[in-house]
């Protein structure tokens, strides 16, 4: 029998669905974390930039290359470039970094010190290769020691720091002379007379000039009492991002202990002046 106000005799219950809504908090914290990944993939373009040697790159290539949709790419590229990161060729539509990357990279450069980012590359090589790690810095003519760690070890070499040296007598030395422009060499070794520091060192324009190839070919300087008597080192440069010495390294110890180790001291000289020097700015070939 129908009840009381049904008109079919049966009762319709109907509720309507209400959309959820997130709290203030919620949504704050959704948006944050939109805007974190697109600064993310922003910087990953960026970065991707910073790390061809390709002077242009277009947009398949870099959505290809980081697994992003083009028209994402195509954004981020229009936001980068609105703070000059970015540079556009109209006529190719092909992409480059822009004058506020180079600004970026320069006002880096401008703040890092080398005594202070080198220091703990410094410890660790000496640590590694149980043998005294140096650090030297260019001036004019001459260079200087301005760092050094010596190993806990009973016989070790140790420097002085602020002394100067020429360019030419042992492998700290060396190492600045060898990566210093033709033109550069040409006017060091035009001196009227080199000084002979030990019966070793090379002292005569045609030697030194043997020794700048061979430095050059295998990215490091040696030598064996060329300057200091009984001491043995190799050394090499941390380079910026013109292929200038910034400052040198150096591993040395006594001539006797020293010899059969050369190879593996190199080694692990070589590994950390190249990480050094990409702080600077320096792209391997």
């Amino acid at each position: 029998m129908p009840t009381h106000g049904d008109r079919e005799g049966t009762t319709s219950m109907t509720s309507t669905a209400q959309p959820s809504e997130l709290s203030p908090r919620a949504e704050e914290r959704a948006g944050t974390g939109q805007t974190i990944a697109t600064v993310e993939r922003a910087a990953d373009v960026l970065m991707y930039f910073a790390e061809q040697r390709a002077a242009t790159l277009g947009v398949t290539e870099v959505a290809t290359a980081l697994g992003l949709s083009k028209a994402a790419v195509h954004r981020i590229l229009t936001s980068l470039r609105g703070h000059g990161l970015i540079e556009l060729d109209e006529a190719t539509r092909r992409y480059s970094l822009g004058i506020g990357a180079m600004k970026l990279g320069m006002a880096y450069l401008e703040r890092i010190d080398v005594r202070t980012v080198a220091r703990p590359e410094l410890t660790a090589l000496s640590e590694r290769t149980m043998e005294t790690a140096t650090l030297s810095v260019r001036s004019g003519w001459t260079r200087s020691y301005i760092d050094q760690v010596t190993p806990r070890r009973e016989l070790i070499m140790s420097v002085t720091l602020g002394v100067p040296y020429p360019l030419h007598a042992g492998a700290s030395s060396k190492a600045f002379l060898a990566f210093l422009s033709d033109e550069e060499i040409d006017h060091y070794l035009a001196q009227p007379a080199l000084e002979q520091f030990t019966p070793a060192t090379l002292a005569t324009p045609p030697r030194l000039r043997r020794e700048i190839e061979e430095i050059r070919a295998r990215g490091y300087a040696s030598s064996i009492a060329e300057r200091q008597p009984g001491a043995a080192s190799v050394a090499a440069p941390i380079l910026d991002q013109n292929d200038r010495p910034i400052a040198v390294m150096s591993v040395s110890g006594p001539i006797d202990r020293f010899r059969e180790e050369t190879e593996f001291c190199a080694s692990a000289l070589l590994q950390t002046v190249r990480r050094l020097s990409e702080r600077f700015g320096h792209r391997s070939a």
